[in-house]
């Protein structure tokens, strides 16, 4: 009888060793996905800011050269632009919420995608606010939340 083969083992994984393995990454994947997915929408939230943060610095150039929030003759205001390009950041629209005065005015940063549920505002007085529908994350009329558990 031939020795080698004899002691040769069976080649392969046993069912419960695939198993086991199959059971780790799902635990590891349900662990690190939810923190993962927070990580991607904090790293967007930061676009509404910017967006809203560029557009005040706008509407403040036009108010300074034309003495007024509104469009002045030739002197069209940011918030009447057309231009889809130059009032998207990212995955956020920033738009004005109703026509700008000559004295006032408030920006509006709506989200699409994995931010749809974050809307930011900001007036000419630096109000900031946030309504946010997405779990974890609240809604404050002062400030704007940036990531989940943050509080007003």
């Amino acid at each position: 009888m031939n020795k080698s083969l004899c002691a040769r083992r069976p080649a392969g994984f046993t069912l419960i060793e695939v198993m086991i393995a199959v059971a780790i990454v799902g635990i590891l994947a349900a662990i690190g996905y939810p923190s993962y997915r927070d990580y991607i929408v904090r790293g967007n939230l930061v676009d509404a800011t910017n967006g809203l943060a560029t557009m005040r610095a706008q509407m403040e150039r036009h108010f300074l050269d034309n003495r007024t929030y509104a469009t002045a003759g030739t002197f069209i205001t940011p918030c009447a632009s057309t231009d889809a390009n130059t009032r998207t950041f990212g995955r956020f629209v920033v738009s004005c919420v109703g026509t700008p005065t000559a004295t006032t005015f408030t920006l509006q940063a709506v989200g699409s995608g994995n931010v749809s549920a974050f809307t930011y505002t900001i007036n000419q007085n630096d109000v900031r606010a946030t309504t946010a529908a997405e779990s974890g994350y609240g809604t404050c009329a002062t400030s704007w939340i940036l990531k989940r558990g943050q509080t007003c």
